[in-house]
């Protein structure tokens, strides 16, 4: 992990660890031959990872999750999945990844708990409309209610008004989305930091998505051209600032974390997002880790601790 200027070892493959190697290999051969999700249909390929089929495993529970109810601005329920210190610092506004036609926000529970216990932040985690069925703006109107309800309730709610944000893939570009909206349509900028692990921000497609091919390394080019079709149907204009927030005003937004590893198709989005983050004079800092294929904190390993142990100490950071 490094900030800029960036050291080009960090690319090659000598810099890639012999248990990143492994796990990544391994990663090929749990992903070839399975079904592709625009076959078999999302809502089956959602099933098989809630019963473990497939290279994720069953996805563990946590006790001490309880759900939130709230009203969306389309008059839709959304729930929260909350887990929760026993001393609450402030929020942690989680959204989870999966293309935005795949997860849920319980899917994720041991790696909450972590960032619960270690940050002091309730994590809160939100169950947005999916695509295929609800294209956009369905998913980001729904992180959009989310972050306002909290706004207005996470002190009486929580002990705490202090509001962190982040996500994984295409949580991290909802995230993104997030911000950009809270501070455009509510005027506020009170986001202490955001946590983006392999964001998408560029859904026009940047030079490392194109060029990253079919190669099954958890995602491929094919696989984002069919989640983007899924998510935006019916729009061609894909560098609009609400659908790839690269090309947004980033002005006056709040710090961030960007890590991603050097084997994911969304390296550029990282890349790229980070320098534009700064340039528009916000604290940024980046995290690369050598090998990491795209969801590569999902799966045990040490690049995951690794990068999980930066996010959270950057979390306690910003919380002060």
């Amino acid at each position: 992990m490094t900030g800029y200027p960036l050291d080009p070892a960090l690319f090659g493959k000598a810099a890639i660890a012999e248990d990143t190697a492994t796990l990544n290999d391994a990663l090929v051969g749990l992903m070839t031959g399975l079904p592709e999700w625009w076959n078999v249909g999302a809502e089956r390929t959602r099933e098989a990872r809630r019963l473990g089929e497939g290279p994720f495993p069953m996805a563990i529970k946590s006790p001490r999750a309880r759900t939130i109810l709230i009203t969306g601005r389309d008059g839709n329920e959304i729930s929260l999945r909350v887990i929760a210190p026993d001393v609450v610092r402030g929020v942690y506004l989680h959204i989870h990844g999966g293309g935005w036609v795949l997860g849920a926000s319980d899917l994720q529970d041991p790696m909450l708990e972590r960032i619960a216990d270690n940050t002091g932040l309730a994590v809160v985690s939100v169950e947005y409309r999916l695509a295929p069925e609800h294209p956009y703006p369905a998913g980001p109107d729904d992180c959009e209610s989310a972050a306002a309800w909290l706004i207005e309730n996470a002190k009486a709610e929580f002990g705490s008004d202090v509001l962190t944000i982040g996500g994984e893939s295409a949580g991290g570009h909802l995230a993104a989305v997030t911000i950009l909206r809270m501070r455009d349509r509510y005027s506020y900028t009170g986001f202490r930091g955001a946590n983006f692990v392999y964001g998408v921000f560029d859904m026009s497609m940047t030079p490392s998505q194109m060029a990253f091919g079919n190669r099954r390394l958890v995602l491929r080019t094919l696989d984002m051209q069919q989640f983007y079709n899924a998510f935006l149907p019916t729009i061609t204009e894909r560098r609009a600032p609400d659908i790839s927030p690269l090309y947004a005003d980033l002005k006056g937004l709040c710090p961030a974390l960007f890590s991603v590893g050097t084997s994911d198709a969304l390296l550029d989005d990282t890349l790229f997002m980070h320098a534009r983050w700064m340039a528009a004079e916000n604290a940024a800092e980046l995290a690369v880790y050598p090998g990491g294929a795209h969801g590569f904190t999902l799966f045990p390993n040490r690049l995951a601790d690794e990068s999980g142990a930066r996010s959270e100490e950057f979390l306690r950071k910003v919380v002060g």
